[in-house]
């Protein structure tokens, strides 16, 4: 891909995409202790976020993702990005120090003050005095106090003082970051949040269906999604405004997948590449009732009139998207469903093109080994194979980078097999290179007697035979009369 089309891809992604936060967006914030949580952006409206603080939603619209904020009061100011820094080795250890009760002389009562009095809660801001046990605040910061106030923080190793450090700033810290609506960070919150919802995909499994089904730019696919939407979005978010994208659901109208409110799609864009049909109506033999009713009713006043037009769109809509899903030849199939997988493939493998990939995700490898043992037998499904990806989560930090202590135990497994037609008259490449070549030769007006594969390999043989003899003669001829 050349550099000009990188360029239409991206702004074909940012039509499809708003690239700052605009009022009715749903935001992912991330707070000091590392958890996401989603807010909904409403212009005039105050978003609260517990313990850390409240602000207006006006000082978010309008500004760019990724940025991190403090509040100070009911406004934001931007914060600076932070650096890593080197962590210097001492010879201190952790075997002197006794955490007991007496350790942090602290209260919690004169923290709370404080809190409440307004006192920075950065490491890097303020001084602290203590004057026979009257404590004089001037701008300074909580942490600083308990650090300095702290009988054992002098016998901690380096280590253990920025762990320390990072723990006090995720409690009274009252900074958060807008999170990006990326497929990998909204997967990965609701992975955190609810991995049963979403059927155990984790960012990686998610990464290697989208690799597996061939999803790209201008596809055309059809997927049966029961992970709240998680396999729409991916598509969708690949799709970048461009291909087409057919869901079967269990519900008569279109259903409210919570993963997709996290995206942000332009609602315009998503209507016209993408549709939703339920069990009944992608079904060949199904008449859709409410194209029925649409054409035998007749509206006699203006509200009346709307409402028919707006069930006149809708059935249109539905017949528009069961010729399309009837007309078949899509790129994929891609199921993460709690029916039998069996099933849905008799239903829908009608519909996928020729050398179609087809991947069905189970937080269960007994359902994907018994539907892998059926594919085996049936000649239309190429090399059906089942694989669990396996994640390992490492710290990066300098000098501190080794994996982490604890990791989720697995992300679900997929059944990946490509769609072959089974044709007995079929043969092999040859076959297919002769055809070619007598439609060539027909279209040059020198016709050729149609011939199977055993007649071509008998006539060559015997092209070959009657070589041989000929140069045999010529042999003959040529030695000298003794």
């Amino acid at each position: 891909m050349d550099i000009a089309d990188r360029e239409d891809a991206t702004s074909a992604l940012n039509s499809f995409k708003a690239t700052t936060i605009q009022s009715g967006h749903t935001v992912l914030l991330r707070l000091p202790s590392g958890e996401t949580k989603g807010f909904k952006v409403e212009k005039d409206a105050t978003i609260s976020i517990g313990r850390v603080g409240s602000f207006r939603a006006n000082e978010l619209i309008g500004h760019p993702y990724g940025l991190t904020y403090e509040i100070r009061g009911k406004e934001l100011t931007v914060q600076p990005p932070h650096t890593l820094q080197e962590v210097e080795e001492t010879d201190a250890t952790n075997e002197l120090i006794n955490d007991g009760e007496f350790v942090q002389p602290l209260t919690l009562g004169e923290i709370e003050g404080l809190k409440k009095s307004g006192v920075h809660a950065s490491v890097r801001l303020g001084l602290h005095f203590m004057q026979n046990r009257s404590i004089i605040y001037f701008p300074q910061d909580i942490i600083k106090a308990q650090i300095e106030q702290h009988a054992n923080y002098s016998l901690k190793t380096e280590y253990s003082k920025e762990k320390y450090k990072q723990r006090k700033e995720a409690k009274y810290s009252k900074t958060f970051s807008t999170v990006e609506p990326t497929i990998y960070n909204v997967c990965d919150h609701w992975f955190k949040k609810d991995q049963n919802r979403i059927r155990d995909i984790r960012p990686d499994t998610l990464s290697q269906i989208l690799n597996l089904a061939n999803v790209r730019p201008g596809g055309r696919y059809i997927v049966v999604d029961e992970a709240s939407g998680l396999l729409v979005s991916a598509i969708l978010e690949r799709l970048g405004g461009e291909g087409r994208l057919i869901s079967i659901c269990d519900v008569d109208s279109p259903p409210a997948y919570p993963v997709m409110t996290l995206m942000n799609f332009r609602k315009d864009v998503v209507t016209n590449i993408h549709s939703s049909l339920n069990w009944a109506t992608a079904q060949e033999d199904y008449t859709p009732a409410v194209a029925q009713e649409s054409s035998s009713e007749v509206g006699k006043s203006e509200r009346h009139r709307i409402r028919l037009d707006k069930r006149k769109n809708a059935a249109d809509t539905l017949l528009n998207a069961r010729e399309e899903l009837f007309a078949g030849e899509f790129d994929a199939l891609l199921i993460a469903s709690d029916y039998d997988s069996l099933e849905i493939l008799q239903n829908l493998i009608l519909y996928v093109a020729g050398s179609g990939s087809i991947v069905v995700q189970s937080p269960f490898s007994q359902p994907l080994t018994e539907l892998q043992s059926k594919l085996r037998l049936d000649p239309g499904y190429l090399a059906p194979s089942i694989t669990e990806s396996w994640l390992r989560r490492y710290q990066v930090l300098p000098g501190r980078t080794h994996p982490t202590m604890s990791t989720s135990g697995s992300g679900g497994f997929l059944l990946h097999a490509i769609k072959v037609y089974d044709d007995p008259n079929a043969s092999k490449v040859s076959s297919h290179r002769q055809s070619k070549r007598q439609k060539k030769e027909a279209d040059e007006g020198n016709p050729t007697v149609p011939q199977t594969l055993e007649s071509y390999q008998t006539t060559e043989l015997e092209g070959k035979n009657a070589t041989v003899a000929d140069q045999a003669s010529l042999t003959n001829e040529m030695e000298p009369i003794g």
